[in-house]
């Protein structure tokens, strides 16, 4: 991998032999950290790498789950290359997890999402984006915990899908998981983004208060 390519799958610096949850450590191939266009208005936030990712050190990429969003992405002119490319050019889009480490066999739980937090918040807070995009319920369960006022039992990624929900300082556009996603679904998710990018998030970037 050369310098640019690491610039690019690891923007910040972070550490890429983290072992802050041992039993991740094990199953693992390697951490995933985020990337993408680091002055973008949009980030995405998954769950946790699934096996594509975990092979490509990208999110989102190197399986089903990857190649549909970036399908999507590809729709809304935010990756300007194939779905199946293991490192996508993305334009205005960045990537990540709420976790850096893939388990085959489970979910993170909420002590190794707790653990993977700081990894999160830096990328927020250094990107500063216009909106954050939870991809999945685990997503938008933790994303609705820092950064709404309401119960985050109230969200739900397939009934919010596609919608914006006011939060602090960001915008919250909820996507259901791409895999379980209908036609109907992805052409919902398009129309009303494509509605949020026709405004010029660019006048406003880095003036708004935290």
């Amino acid at each position: 991998m050369d310098a640019n390519q690491q610039t690019r799958s690891n923007p910040f610096g972070m550490d890429a032999d983290c072992e802050n949850c041992p039993a991740l450590c094990a199953t693992r191939e390697r951490v995933v950290h985020g990337y993408g266009d680091v002055g973008a208005d949009f980030l995405f936030v998954g769950e946790a790498p699934g096996a594509g990712a975990d092979r490509t050190g990208v999110p989102f990429t190197g399986d089903e789950r990857g190649e549909a969003l970036q399908h999507v992405l590809g729709l809304l002119g935010l990756n300007n290359s194939l779905p199946s490319d293991d490192e996508p050019e993305l334009d205005n889009a960045f990537l990540t997890y709420l976790t850096r480490c893939r388990d085959p066999e489970r979910p993170p739980t909420d002590e190794e999402v707790r653990t993977c937090e700081p990894y999160l918040n830096a990328e927020v807070r250094m990107i500063n984006p216009e909106i954050l995009v939870p991809v999945g319920q685990r997503a938008l369960t933790e994303i609705a915990t820092e950064y709404t006022t309401a119960p985050a039992a109230e969200f739900d990624a397939v009934e919010d899908h596609a919608t914006t929900v006011r939060g602090r300082g960001f915008e919250i556009v909820p996507m259901a998981d791409p895999l379980e996603q209908s036609e109907a679904d992805r052409e919902a998710f398009v129309d009303h983004f494509s509605a949020l990018m026709d405004r010029d998030y660019r006048q406003t970037k880095g003036r708004r208060g935290r």
